[in-house]
């Protein structure tokens, strides 16, 4: 009995010592270190912090897109007036210091005002998508027959605009409304004005007491280190459409209820959340930069800011940002400028139609490895520099005749003439029509059954040609009895074999292209008739092809007879190279199987007009010898109103000859002939086996860490 009286005693006394070390710390916060608690945090939120985006290099490692850090004047909800007027005052200011430094605050309202006294205004023209919301119940919640007036007087009452001039009133509107669409909230900060000068910057910080909640915000702007450098094929960022937007919402849509479905954690779901796009985003606009968006975008960040009682902020990361991949493509830097300068010369000097009106001319060449489809070159001339995008974007876009921002090697399709030559003649021996010992008595003039009669090129008579000596002659005559011979199915059994007349697989932009035959005529509401073959054979008649299928079909003529898929992108790596993302291996289309005899025939045909023929002139003093085909093909070019009729001229080569490594494909419109091309292909030829050797490069396997 004594004893449990004991332990009840020691267990009281332990409860009494506990409670009075509770009391002795609940003094000590609520008297002896009040000041400090009171400093302690009273409130936090989080925002979202923007990812740089991934850089694009060539095959060299050679920066062509990259970024650079510059000012965005952002509000900050958690510090942004609330009353309406206050924020009026602070929009109309900001607006009046950008107007004074020229800088452009984001305007994205679709309402025009047509007269200084505000007593009219109008939509803007296609700008559906946007007038739609504005009057949406989500925005202003007007009819749908509402008009611009209509919408303004709304903007005006919602904002408490009445005071204000009109020119002012539309101004302060358009960003009041711009952030209402953003959805402007403590975890959505709006951005004002970009890329804004440190100048700016500063008014706006010495005077914080006036600008409450407006901050400055270092973010990651896109930078053209090398803007003239296949601008095409890189493409740019640019603001997110209305489209887009409603688009990719709808993917993080179905995006969440998959992760949903899945059992995914809560962390996963909030990051794909988290990721979606905005409408005050940046995305991939044409070129590589929109193929290969969802490797170059990067992953947002969340930043957790914790205020005191005296106003005092402190920023942590609690999930950091995470840069955009490292996109190395197959395009060489150096050759790709080669190539550009190659067209611009050629084009400068070109003897073209003197009827056709200055500039009017354009050009394309694309090259590619022969043996994995690398594309190491694709220019289009004329062109342009996206580092001056822009200064110049309206120049380019009124710029009808030449059309710079159009991308003549994968969009543009021509009729190839004599380039197609070489693929009949192997659809002929192939097939069994003709043979190395097949001959065609070529006296300049083809007849087709009894009345018709079609020219011989250049109108010349070749005398007793075989196949080889048709290729290097360009005989219209052989070819015309060949096409007889086989038919158009079997012409384009094998013209579809090599590619013409279908999409490559490169990962931008290609147009399909056409091959000429029934099928085709006949869904245009056409006949085809026997006539149209033997016009079929020498690359005219219906077909339309594009210089990216062109090159390809000379690189699997030059390779022995593999097709493969050409690209543009060698690897993603991670933004610090530190691992291997995606590796591009070379992909086999198709073994076209082509017997090594009679390719060699057809070889031996280019080999002669590269070094006898058409381009000996062109291709005399190279350290290499090289094969090649020309071919010419009438073109009518309709400018302002007024139709002009010239010639295109077309080449195919490729090099060394003995040991083929790459392939070229060159149009240049409005040529003479397409032997007036080969100049452009001597000019890479000339880098690529000569000058390219002289130079250091750093192949991009060697930046991996």
């Amino acid at each position: 009995m004594f004893e449990q009286q004991r332990r009840s005693y020691e267990l009281l006394a332990i409860l009494v010592v506990v409670f009075l070390f509770f009391a002795g710390t609940l003094l000590k916060i609520q008297i002896v270190k009040a000041d400090n608690y009171k400093k302690s945090t009273v409130s936090s939120y989080s925002v979202n912090v923007e990812a740089a985006r991934g850089e694009i290099l060539d095959r060299n490692g050679t920066p062509l897109v990259t970024n650079r850090q510059g000012n965005s004047i952002v509000f900050n909800y958690a510090f942004f007036p609330t009353d309406q007027k206050m924020r009026n005052e602070i929009i109309m200011s900001l607006i009046n210091l950008c107007n004074e430094y020229g800088v452009e605050y984001i305007d994205n309202l679709p309402i025009l005002m047509d007269d200084i006294e505000g007593n009219s205004y109008s939509f803007e023209p296609e700008r559906e998508e946007d007038i739609k919301w504005l009057k949406s119940s989500e925005m202003l919640s007007l009819n749908s027959y509402a008009t611009a007036d209509n919408c303004m007087k709304a903007l005006i009452k919602r904002y408490a605009l009445e005071d204000y001039a009109p020119a002012d009133a539309i101004k302060i509107a358009s960003v009041c409304a711009e952030m209402k669409h953003v959805n402007f909230s403590i975890s959505t900060q709006y951005t004002f004005a970009e890329d804004v000068p440190m100048e700016l910057v500063s008014i706006i910080m010495e005077n914080g007491s006036f600008y409450k909640g407006v901050e400055n915000l270092i973010v990651p702007y896109r930078e053209y280190e090398q803007g003239d450098i296949a601008p095409h094929i890189m493409g740019r960022v640019a603001k997110i459409s209305a489209e887009q937007y409603a688009d990719e919402k709808e993917k993080t849509k179905d995006a969440v209820a998959k992760a949903k479905s899945n059992g995914k954690s809560e962390s996963a779901i909030a990051a794909i959340e988290r990721n979606a796009y905005s409408m005050n985003d940046e995305i991939g606009s044409g070129g590589l930069e929109s193929a290969m968006e969802k490797y170059l975008r990067g992953k947002r960040g969340v930043k957790t800011v914790l205020i005191d009682s005296n106003g005092g902020a402190t920023e942590d990361y609690s999930v950091a940002p995470e840069q955009g991949n490292t996109l190395v493509t197959t395009i060489d830097a150096n050759l790709q400028r080669a190539a550009q300068q190659a067209l611009e010369r050629r084009i400068s000097t070109l003897n073209v139609n003197t009827n056709l009106p200055e500039g009017s001319a354009g050009a394309a060449v694309v090259v590619e490895n022969v043996h994995n489809g690398e594309i190491l070159a694709c220019a289009t001339y004329p062109s342009y520099d996206n580092s001056l995008w822009e200064e110049n974007y309206q120049d380019w876009v009124d710029d009808k005749l030449g059309s710079p921002l159009w991308n003549r090697a994968t969009m543009s399709t021509f009729e190839p003439g004599s380039t197609f030559k070489p693929v009949v003649a192997i659809a002929g021996l192939e097939e069994g029509i003709i043979d190395g010992e097949f001959t065609w008595e070529c006296d300049g003039w083809y007849r087709y059954f009894s009345d018709v009669e079609f020219g011989c090129a250049h109108r010349a008579a070749h005398g007793e040609v075989n196949v080889t000596e048709a290729i290097n002659k360009s005989c219209n005559c052989f070819f015309f009895e060949t096409g007889r011979l086989l038919g158009i199915d079997k012409i384009d059994k094998w013209a579809s074999a090599f590619g013409l007349g279908s999409k490559t697989g490169v990962e931008i932009n290609e147009a399909t292209g056409i091959l000429a035959g029934k099928e085709y005529r006949e869904s245009q509401g056409g006949t085809w008739h026997p006539g149209d073959t033997v016009q079929a054979a020498i690359g005219q008649s219906d077909h339309q092809f594009t210089i990216l299928q062109m090159c390809n079909y000379c690189a699997t003529l030059a390779n022995g007879g593999t097709k493969y898929i050409p690209h543009f992108v060698k690897a993603v790596l991670t933004y610090d190279y530190s691992k291997t993302v995606l590796t591009k291996e070379a992909a086999v289309e198709k073994e076209l199987g082509i017997d090594k005899a009679n390719l060699k025939m057809v070889q031996e045909g280019m080999y002669k007009v590269a070094n006898e023929g058409f381009c000996k002139e062109a291709f005399y003093g190279l350290p290499i010898k090289a094969a090649a085909k020309t071919g010419t093909s009438e073109v009518a070019k309709k400018i302002d109103g007024v139709i002009y009729e010239g010639n295109n001229g077309f080449l195919i080569t490729y090099a060394p000859y003995d040991k083929p490594e790459i392939a070229i494909a060159i149009v240049v419109e409005t040529a003479n002939q397409g032997a007036l091309t080969a100049s452009i292909a001597a000019d890479i030829y000339q880098y690529y086996f000569s000058e390219k050797q002289l130079q250091t490069v750093q192949q991009y396997n060697t930046i991996i860490k």
